[in-house]
């Protein structure tokens, strides 16, 4: 056995040994590396711990479990896939169902008003308009203020490493529901599919944590994903199933939760969250089903989005590819405008407005609900009625269609019965019914060029500023309201030009939403397959990913996409999947050159780990003991959050300023460390210890991870950066350059052969072979001491 390691656990020592010299708190240098400093943004957000913490509470919990456990783990995750999907479908079909009965009812309403008295039709108009973002603001304000905004730049940092305190509580779920109910009935220009994805992500997170213990909804026997690992796929389950509720486009949840807002994938995950997807699918696809049959009110066939083109055009010319190009560009400029102006908004109204209080932002939302309905009741007078043009008896289509439901041709306060007003078909209908008909085949010159670039103007005016108020507010479908308005535009142009193709305006308008999308959002394959999906017209496809790739390099030479910009704005440090270009010129000692090393000893006075948490933020610190030359050697790295519950339970201080015994191990269990996926977790200033519990000691080496991550001083920062990021990582250790390699691990030793016939496992390299047979025969192994020194993976 090694010399001078029988006081420690096994594994300990080990680690002792592998690990290089670190100054201590006392005599660090300004050079020297850090303690672990993730609260970037102190009171905002805190780095989520995905590496497995294996101390020996977690070794002891795995060594406890049954041959039953493995399979009973995998079963509750498929069966947590399976509620994601029915919850997240049935919240779906409440927000539509709710969100167009409310806008039918209102237009029906109003509709049947204004034929006896056009200013009393307006003022019900802007009341209810008005009682609907009042119900949304307020319930935002005072009960969910985490449910403000679409909430994916939050959720995205969530799966990017980062926990922002409240986007995933109980009671964000429900203010996220019912607010997008109010914000989306009361016509404000923003969409309900954004919130949708952070419902789902609401719903998986409550699910893995065993529901909300705050409202007593808690249940006991689920309570098994105790790691923020687990709590993160099950989050990226959620995300898919919004997504896929949202649009009725599954395959496009699954890779919008692959583009966009997961930042670690598995096989094994895209099983489970394709499975998510799948299941939505389906309750969606009942509920629409049911619905068909009448008994949904006003819900008729709006609501879940679906624009069928698949009857318009059927194919394309290679001369349309230039204004398909050209609808590329407008996207990729009007994209990155605004993402550009929201950001300049949303920077004045967290600066300057929000700060005045709750009534402030209640105001604020009132008020533009006010422009919003005065704008979409005057602008269509302004805009002369015309006579209804001859339509195909197989089109389906009626003109003028009866006022207060979806269609094309609205019948808006015309003098004659065979007149409709163009502008009023797009204001008047619910945004998933405008869009519609701004997509619908064999509609020639429905809209004149003037309405549609008045509607323009003012919705894209509308959406800047609406974007950012204290109410739940997705950007998907007002950035296809917004592209398919210009997008037809360039349609009626290509229609005159081109008089003998078979060019379809609705066509063009399906391009158009997409090259906004992709020009804010700068999705592409993911949104490339929703427009497919939720178009039903599969021949466009090579179009459609043309008018993204353009209108994504367009955007992305100006500004980052939505997400990204509100994510920094909001103060979430998210990684972005490549290093920056200036990192492949520094080194690791570079980026923690003007830091100083915060370390705790192995056994530690309970008065000076308590200082140590009251005087810093950090979260993490290196473990030291001395060594027998008198040096000091790190011997792992231990969680704020782990020595909160130790300071907290008390059980393990003891008197004496030595080492503890074995039977340490048996007062804890691996759940007694696991921080609540709904809670900010233990403070320091929630713990209260008398004089004599502080004069007493705590031995930190049971608790500590022994194994945590380690670069030399001189790896590049890009590197290290890379290695940061694909693993998910919370804490790295910067050491000096080892002085001996002791051996090299290569592919072939991580390969294992399970023999059928023993049911053993068999390694295929020699050495640790060997190692694993001195092992089970003796008890114990003799190892050489450069073999501890450092280990090297060959690529």
């Amino acid at each position: 056995m090694l010399s001078g390691d029988q006081d420690l656990p096994d594994g300990i020592g080990m680690a002792r040994l592998a690990w290089s010299r670190l100054p201590t708190a006392d005599g660090a240098a300004p050079e020297a590396p850090a303690a672990a400093q993730d609260e970037l943004f102190v009171g905002a957000v805190e780095s989520l711990d995905y590496e497995v913490i294996e101390n020996y509470a977690y070794r002891e919990e795995q060594a406890q479990r049954s041959k039953f456990w493995v399979p009973y783990y995998i079963m509750l995750k498929w069966f947590f896939a399976l509620l994601i999907g029915v919850g997240t479908g049935l919240a779906a079909i409440f927000i539509n169902l709710a969100v167009e009965n409310f806008s039918g009812w209102k237009f029906t309403l109003t509709f049947a008003i204004i034929q006896h008295s056009y200013l009393v039709g307006f003022l019900v108009y802007i009341l209810l308009n008005l009682a609907l973002v009042f119900s949304s603001v307020y319930i935002v304000t005072q009960f969910a203020p985490a449910a403000a905004g679409s909430g994916i730049p939050e959720i995205k940092g969530y799966l990017n490493g980062v926990d922002t305190h409240g986007i995933l509580l109980f009671r964000t779920l429900v203010g996220k529901i019912f607010g997008s109910i109010g914000s989306v009935g009361g016509g404000l220009a923003l969409g309900k599919e954004g919130p949708l994805v952070h419902t789902g992500a609401c719903i998986a997170s409550l699910l893995g944590q065993g529901g909300s213990a705050k409202y007593h909804l808690n249940s006991r026997w689920v309570q098994i994903f105790e790691s923020d690992r687990d709590r993160r796929d099950l989050v990226t389950c959620g995300c898919a199933a919004g997504v896929a509720a949202a649009f009725r486009a599954p395959v496009g949840g699954v890779l919008f939760a692959l583009e966009e807002v997961t930042s670690w994938w598995r096989s094994h995950l895209m099983w489970r969250v394709f499975f998510t997807s799948a299941v939505v699918a389906v309750v969606v696809r009942s509920a629409m089903n049911w619905c068909n049959s009448g008994k949904c009110g006003h819900f008729g066939a709006g609501g879940f989005i679906i624009w069928d083109i698949s009857g318009g055009q059927e194919d394309y010319s290679y001369q349309e590819l230039l204004p398909v190009a050209i609808i590329g560009v407008i996207g990729g400029l009007l994209g990155a405008l605004f993402n550009q102006l929201t950001l300049y908004i949303t920077k004045w109204r967290r600066t300057y407005l929000h700060k005045k209080g709750k009534r402030v932002q209640i105001f604020e939302a009132c008020l533009i609900s006010l422009i919003t309905s005065t704008v979409s009741f005057v602008l269509p007078l302004l805009r002369k009625c015309s006579p209804c043009p001859e339509l195909e008896t197989s089109s389906g289509i009626q003109c003028p269609h009866p006022p207060g439901t979806d269609g094309n041709f609205v019948n808006f306060y015309c003098s004659k019965d065979n007149e409709y007003n163009d502008l009023a078909t797009i204001f008047f209908n619910s945004q998933d019914d405008a869009i519609r008909n701004l997509f619908s085949a064999k509609t020639f010159h429905e809209y004149s060029a003037q309405s549609l670039i008045t509607f323009l103007v003012m919705f894209y005016s509308l959406a800047v500023v609406t974007f950012g108020t204290a109410v739940p507010a997705g950007q998907f479908v007002p950035g296809i309201m917004i592209g398919s308005t210009y997008g037809r535009l360039v349609g009626m142009s290509v229609v005159k030009f081109y008089k003998k193709l078979n060019v379809d305006e609705g066509t063009y308008a399906l391009l158009g939403a997409a090259s906004f999308l992709g020009g804010s959002m700068r999705m592409t394959v993911s949104l490339c397959v929703i427009m497919v999906e939720i178009t039903n017209n599969l021949q466009l496809l090579p179009l459609i990913m043309l008018v993204l790739l353009v209108s994504k390099a367009v955007g992305d030479f100006f500004n980052e996409g939505l997400y990204e910009e509100q994510a920094r704005l909001k103060g979430i440090p998210l990684l972005d999947s490549r290093p920056k270009q200036v990192m492949r010129n520094m080194n690791a000692k570079d980026a923690c050159k003007n830091q100083k090393v915060v370390c705790l000893s192995r056994v530690s006075r309970v008065v000076d780990i308590v200082s140590v948490l009251q005087s810093n933020k950090h979260n993490g610190f290196p473990i030291v003991e001395r060594g027998q030359n008198g040096e000091s050697l790190v011997i792992g790295l231990i969680l704020r959050s782990h020595l909160l519950v130790l300071l907290q339970s008390k059980v393990d201080f003891q008197n004496t300023p030595f080492p503890c015994g074995p039977g340490i191990l048996n007062r804890h269990n691996f759940s007694d460390f696991v921080k609540p996926a709904s809670s900010k977790g233990k403070s320091i200033d929630d713990i209260h210890l008398t004089d004599e519990e502080l004069g007493l000691y705590l031995d930190l080496a049971p608790f500590l991870n022994p194994s945590p991550y380690i670069v030399p001083e001189d790896m590049s920062l890009a590197k290290v950066y890379n290695l940061f990021r694909q693993l998910g990582l919370r804490h790295i250790f910067v050491v000096p350059r080892p002085s001996r390699v002791v051996g090299l691990i290569t592919r072939k030793d991580l390969l294992l052969e399970e023999d059928g016939n023993t049911a053993t496992t068999e390694l295929q390299s020699t050495s640790v072979r060997a190692y694993l047979n001195g092992k089970t025969a003796g008890g114990s192994v003799h190892l050489e001491r450069p073999l501890l020194d450092s280990l090297m993976i060959e690529q």
